[in-house]
């Protein structure tokens, strides 16, 4: 089962914080450790919607991957580099979550991705719906997003985690 194991991680690390580490910031402006996890179950949801879309076309899109589409699936991850969003696209997720809202989120989306697995074989690889960055992916191309951008975001967490211990030890 591809891209469940990145996203088991963030259910094992959930024990592992206090209400306060969750929602933590290193700076005005700057996501928790709660919010990335909003945020990856937000926009899982949201790539899911377009494998359903991807299922539910009946049309084949002949069009292909962006250049940086490309390069993001050929590496099979995101740069190791801070990702800024146009002005505009911004958003702040969810920081009211506790560690119960969390793990239900998780484990729900981790029984979408299970049903969803199963039935990403049976969908014609050139059903596509357009990603405004990586250009025109399938229902496969999709669900693979979902684990790379789940993993990109384990580098941020470790960074809020790196300064929570500094800022917990100097005091």
């Amino acid at each position: 089962m591809r891209g469940l194991e990145v996203i088991y991680t963030y259910t094992e690390r959930l024990d592992q914080y206090t209400i306060e580490q969750l929602r933590y910031r290193i700076e005005p402006g700057t996501w928790s450790i709660g919010q990335v996890y909003s945020h990856i179950v937000d926009v899982a949801l949201e790539y899911l919607d377009n494998i359903r879309q991807c299922e539910e076309s009946g049309v084949e899109q002949p069009l292909g991957k962006t250049k940086a589409g490309e390069r993001l699936f050929g590496e099979g991850a995101f740069p190791p580099i801070k990702i800024k969003l146009p002005v505009g696209m911004e958003y702040s997720p969810n920081d009211a979550n506790n560690k119960e809202d969390h793990l239900h989120d998780l484990n729900q989306l981790i029984d979408n991705m299970r049903a969803w697995d199963l039935r990403i074989a049976g969908i014609h690889p050139l059903y596509k719906v357009r990603h405004g960055g990586f250009g025109w992916l399938n229902a496969r191309e999709w669900h693979d997003l979902i684990e790379m951008h789940t993993r990109h975001h384990l580098r941020q967490i470790k960074e809020i985690e790196e300064r929570w211990n500094k800022v917990t030890v100097d005091r």
